[in-house]
């Protein structure tokens, strides 16, 4: 895996680079490239920024807009892997649900998910996915030490990988996913993200939507929606809360 902070991340056939400035939200430019019919199956918008990976992805599902939002676990899953074939081995990758992902139990990144505002049990025209990855310390926040909640692959021991490095190894690891979400559908996702899933068969207290949450971390249903068992049922928060809609 070459190194070099000028480069620009070469793809793997099926995808296409669409670069956006530094600072640019490559999530949000891909959102208005959709909704402008300026985009298409494939394209990868990435960030020219090398202190964060930002990468968003369009989709074209064949599927309802619930079960393609299956895509939100695809992300995580990939970018584990992906991260696991090109970083140090004692450095693991965790996840929170609903589209956190973690470094020894700090936040370094976040899965992101779009699509046109439509029912459920539609099939949408594209799908955008999102990923962002801090790379470098955001020199806007604390000093290294005095944020426990969040932290970057520098500070955890892999400041050696750099933006191009991650943006190629992540969208190869993502068509791998992919096609094995299309032939297995969602159980081998379902299984890798849980197996790292912060919390998982404990008992947890989750603040959603403004309400507090406590119970045992069940696991997640085919729509990714959070089961928690409590006292005297079981409660299902839905991860279709955090998706961003676009015409909504």
């Amino acid at each position: 895996m070459r190194s070099n902070l000028d480069s620009e991340p070469t793809f793997p056939p099926l995808l296409s680079g669409r670069a956006v400035a530094a600072g640019e939200d490559a999530f949000a430019a891909a959102l208005g490239a959709c909704t402008g019919g300026d985009a298409g199956a494939g394209d990868v918008f990435w960030s020219r920024s090398q202190g964060v990976m930002d990468v968003a992805v369009v989709l074209e599902p064949e599927v309802s807009a619930t079960r393609s939002l299956q895509m939100l676990f695809v992300a995580m899953v990939a970018f584990g892997d992906s991260f696991g074939a090109i970083g140090p081995p004692e450095v693991g990758v965790f996840y929170r649900w609903p589209n956190q992902m973690l470094i020894n139990d700090a936040r370094f990144g976040e899965a992101r998910v779009g699509l046109p505002d439509v029912p459920g049990d539609t099939v949408p025209d594209w799908l955008v996915v999102g990923l962002t990855v801090q790379i470098h310390p955001d020199e806007s926040g604390p000093e290294p030490g005095h944020d426990l909640l969040n932290t970057s692959l520098w500070y955890e021991g892999a400041g050696e990988i750099d933006r191009t490095m991650l943006v190629e190894s992540y969208s190869r690891h993502l068509l791998t996913w992919i096609n094995k979400w299309g032939d297995d559908g969602f159980k081998p996702v379902h299984e890798n993200w849980l197996g790292r899933a912060i919390g998982h068969d404990d008992v947890i207290d989750i603040d959603w939507n403004g309400k507090r949450h406590k119970g045992k971390f069940l696991s997640i249903d085919e729509e990714g929606n959070l089961l928690l068992k409590k006292k005297k049922d079981t409660a299902s928060l839905p991860v279709a809360d955090i998706v961003v809609r676009a015409g909504a």
